[in-house]
């Protein structure tokens, strides 16, 4: 049991689809209308009580239960059970404590100061959280590298195998992934749309507010002059896009800003693209640094051809890098047609078969096979 003052990380119920809202339990009418406030803010529908519900199941089926002080009494008897939470307003109370005890609870929540967790938490059980997205960083090691083609390609992929999939444009000068994509006049946000996010996003809505396109949902820039984002902006907009699950691929920029260092912090592994050149390496090399300073998994990706001396293990022992393999050219992606398919499109084409060993292998890692 915790007293909760703040906003607090906390472990995420079980997987299993969306849930619906808490039980609330009290009969305090201030204290019901915050509990109602905080509900409406995660955007979940509350089941209220005055003790515990006579209907069967109620009780254990909901899934978090928001005790009153005032009500600890009436539900004494209640089932124990998980996502019991205390929520008073006294903080010299120390009689609080035994009565969490008394009824079971997980946590002691005093207001307002715990507002921010209580929202985060209620939005965790209303959009039904599991495994967070497997998030992926795709960066050039030097400009030209093709490390959009690769992004696209793996959320192309990604996506054809059936899973959630959120390709993310954290470039807003490389021209635009919807571009990339044949969808830039495509319904949905942008980046700037999310500028001034703070706090908590809602994963669901943020996914339905975005171009969906060949199956995925993309978050790319506009054609505006906006080229930053507040990193507080990034950090809730990237937690809302994990929370969903599936994957998540962030196509990178060579430049670390604070923007891109809140991504760096969110991503399970990145892919650095470098093209078998020794300048491209001597480029990669710091770009590496720069980005294993936040980032531990960072692995090396290469695209040929190779000069004499040069191949894809070379490079990776150069870089001091795990070796993903080396990138296939794809005929046909360097053509400007109008409506030409996306990277990765063609099933059984290389580039398509690269992306599709890469995620069978990082899902296996993950745990999300």
């Amino acid at each position: 049991m915790e007293s909760v003052a703040g906003t607090v990380t906390h472990d995420p119920p079980p997987a299993g689809g969306r849930q619906g809202g808490p039980l609330i339990v009290t009969e305090d009418t201030e204290l019901l209308d915050d509990l109602l406030r905080l509900c409406a803010a995660a955007g979940a529908t509350p089941e209220v009580h005055h003790g515990v519900p006579e209907r069967r199941g109620s009780w254990e089926a909901a899934p978090l239960v928001l005790v009153g002080d005032d009500a600890a009494r009436r539900v004494r008897g209640a089932v124990r059970r998980r996502g019991v939470v205390l929520v008073g307003r006294d903080q010299d109370d120390s009689g609080v404590w035994r009565r969490a005890v008394e009824i079971g609870a997980e946590h002691v929540l005093m207001l307002p100061d715990g507002e921010q967790w209580l929202v985060d938490r209620i939005a965790d059980v209303a959009e039904g959280v599991g495994r967070p997205a497997l998030t992926v960083g795709v960066i050039g090691g030097r400009g030209g590298a093709g490390a959009s083609t690769l992004a696209c390609a793996l959320a192309v992929t990604s996506a054809r195998e059936g899973l959630r999939t959120l390709l993310v444009d954290a470039d807003p000068l490389g021209g635009g992934l919807d571009v990339l994509l044949g969808g830039e006049t495509a319904e949905g946000l942008r980046w700037p749309a999310f500028a001034s996010s703070r706090g908590r996003v809602g994963g669901g809505a943020l996914e339905e507010s975005l171009p969906e396109l060949h199956s995925l949902r993309v978050l790319s820039w506009d054609r505006g002059d906006r080229i930053a984002v507040p990193p507080q902006a990034v950090r809730a907009v990237l937690a809302a896009a994990r929370r969903r699950g599936g994957t998540v691929v962030v196509d990178l920029p060579r430049r670390i800003d604070d923007g891109v260092a809140e991504v760096l912090t969110q991503l399970d592994v990145g892919v650095l693209v470098v093209p078998a050149e020794l300048r491209a390496v001597a480029a990669a090399g710091r770009v590496a640094s720069a980005v294993g300073m936040v980032l531990r998994d960072l692995r090396v990706a290469v695209r040929g051809p190779y000069p004499p001396g040069l191949d894809d293990r070379e490079v990776a022992r150069l870089l001091g890098l795990p070796l993903v393999g080396e990138v296939p050219d794809e005929p046909g992606l360097s053509r400007p047609d109008a409506g030409m398919a996306p990277p990765g499109a063609a099933p059984r084409g290389p580039l398509a078969r690269f992306c599709r060993e890469f995620w069978e292998r990082a899902l296996v890692e993950a745990g999300a096979a």
